[in-house]
């Protein structure tokens, strides 16, 4: 029997899978599989690039001079030189007291006449009085230059100003005494009511309080060195029995002080 040839089975190409490709073997290591990881990292090691704009400022305050550290030297050279200063003048002052030894100078009233003042009725009253203030100067290398221009002489009863003038212009040796003679004028004085009582009421008592104030510019010269202008300010408390041109003073106490600058 004749063999019979079956021809063969039509293949279908196109469900049958394509052949596996083999790559080749490579000595590097395996690449990671796709995903996502989680990668720690100290945070002291985090470098970031700043934008432009933070770049360029953070150069200009580099380049910006310190100045908080020179305005500390500076206030430090201050407090240092004003230091310096200070314990030079101390020790001027210490020897400005070794060797000159200065005393106080001092003021009293020495005499009061009042005229112009009518007490036996109300009307206007222009106080004439002459005050004669004493001045002691004990200090053996100082001298007092008084200086007229700018200085006053005032007197007051209570609140009341009653007459003013100023000091003549004198210089006052060392270890001298002088008596200043100071003529002061008021006008259309007018005492109130209560006030002219109490006056009244003092006068009988033979003890009328006055207070005279002082304001005197001297110069003082110490060897040959003399000072710059300076203020002397006396205060003095006084009554007197009554206001005749032949007043007596009944009590007096006075006091100074002196502004430098």
């Amino acid at each position: 029997m004749a063999d019979r040839v079956h021809p063969a089975a039509h293949l279908d190409h196109s469900n049958t899978p394509p052949a596996t490709v083999k790559q080749p073997v490579s000595d590097d290591k395996p690449l990671l599989p796709q995903g996502t990881y989680v990668i720690q990292i100290p945070k002291d090691q985090i470098y970031r690039i700043p934008p432009p704009e933070n770049a360029r400022r953070i150069e200009k305050l580099a380049n910006q001079k310190p100045r908080r550290s020179c305005c500390c030297r500076c206030f430090c050279w201050t407090i240092a030189t004003a230091f310096i200063l200070l314990i030079l003048l101390a020790i001027s002052a210490a020897i400005f007291y070794l060797v000159f030894r200065p005393e106080s100078l001092k003021y009293s009233i020495d005499n009061i006449s009042v005229g112009g003042i009518n007490l036996t009725s109300s009307t206007p009253v222009s106080p004439r009085l002459a005050v004669h203030i004493k001045s002691e100067n004990p200090n053996n290398k100082l001298d007092v230059y008084y200086i007229g221009k700018g200085s006053s002489v005032d007197v007051y009863y209570a609140d009341v100003n009653l007459c003013n003038g100023e000091l003549p212009t004198f210089k006052q040796p060392a270890n001298n005494v002088t008596v200043i003679q100071t003529a002061l004028k008021g006008s259309n004085i007018t005492f109130a009511r209560d006030v002219h009582s109490r006056l009244v009421r003092q006068e009988k008592q033979r003890n009328v309080p006055l207070k005279l104030k002082v304001k005197a510019p001297v110069k003082i010269k110490i060897g040959a060195v003399k000072t710059w202008e300076i203020t002397l300010t006396v205060k003095c408390d006084v009554a007197v029995d009554w206001f005749t041109q032949k007043s007596k003073i009944v009590s007096k106490n006075c006091d100074y002080r002196v502004k430098l600058w």
